[in-house]
């Protein structure tokens, strides 16, 4: 499979799946994700005959789909009802995932509200090791995210933005059902950059990489290729030489930036990787 082929499109909550798989496949786009929150992709909106239909699409299109999860949803929640009301929502998504033939589904650590780091991260394993053992169940594969940092004085902030707060769920957590999705510009905002992150975490458990351009040392931002200073052509040399093969995913403007991004994507990475050492 060619590099073209392994970057992907983020259809979030663009339009219904059935459009999404249909322009992926006029497109040669072989990954994408989509969100089930909202419209007609709502979650509890899917029924069986529903979901077999888009299974059986995506594969004669060749389209393999992917879940994203809201991070927006606390999975570090910790309040009654709030708590078992997260578990439903991080179920419903699980159950339908085969049914759909979905790949995978990205989930999140949640956040806290600076005086609470401690409970919500031990709430948040907890839920993640629950939410891994139904997948193992079901048949799924569940991808934990680094999310972006915040401004220093936020009172909320994301869990696993760090790569010492990532490590804290993916060292606890080992099983078939669980992987990491790595959103290589939410590492370009820490101190550590890419290149640290890289060099710190278990490639080899990376199924996905998330793209979009922003700041370096900068705040969560979703930009088209070079409206920031994201090196897109040094971070695949780099991914690429240390053996990543699984699939990356454009996240930014519209659906045709994200397309027209992927060629331009792959004319950075050939030009870098020609002229790495």
């Amino acid at each position: 499979m060619t590099l073209l082929d392994r970057i992907g499109i983020d259809f979030g909550r663009r339009m219904p799946m059935e459009r999404a798989i249909e322009w992926a496949a006029a497109n040669s786009v072989r990954f994408i994700d989509i969100q089930l929150d909202t419209g007609a992709n709502r979650v509890n909106e899917i029924d069986d005959a529903r979901a077999a239909a888009i299974r059986a699409q995506a594969e004669k299109a060749g389209v393999t789909l992917g879940l994203h999860t809201l991070s927006a949803v606390n999975v570090a929640e910790y309040s009654p009802f709030l708590s078992e009301a997260v578990d439903d929502y991080m179920r419903e998504y699980i159950d339908v995932a085969p049914k759909l033939g979905a790949a995978w589904i990205v989930v999140h650590a949640g956040y806290h509200f600076t005086a609470d780091v401690k409970p919500r991260m031990e709430a948040g394993l907890e839920r993640l090791k629950r939410m891994v053992g139904h997948a193992e169940k079901r048949g799924a594969l569940l991808l934990l995210e680094n999310l972006n940092k915040e401004p220093a004085d936020a009172e909320v902030h994301y869990l696993a933005h760090t790569v010492e707060e990532w490590r804290y769920y993916y060292d606890a957590i080992h099983s078939p059902a669980f992987a990491l999705s790595f959103t290589a510009n939410h590492a370009h905002l820490m101190p550590d950059g890419v290149e640290g992150f890289v060099d710190a975490i278990p490639l080899d458990r990376v199924a996905e990489v998330r793209l979009a351009d922003c700041f370096r040392n900068g705040h969560e931002q979703h930009l088209l290729p070079g409206e920031g200073n994201f090196d897109f052509g040094a971070m695949f040399a780099l991914l690429e030489k240390r053996g990543f093969k699984g699939h990356y995913m454009n996240a930014f403007g519209t659906v045709d930036d994200m397309q027209k991004a992927r060629h331009d994507m792959v004319r950075m990475a050939e030009s870098a990787m020609a002229t790495a050492p």
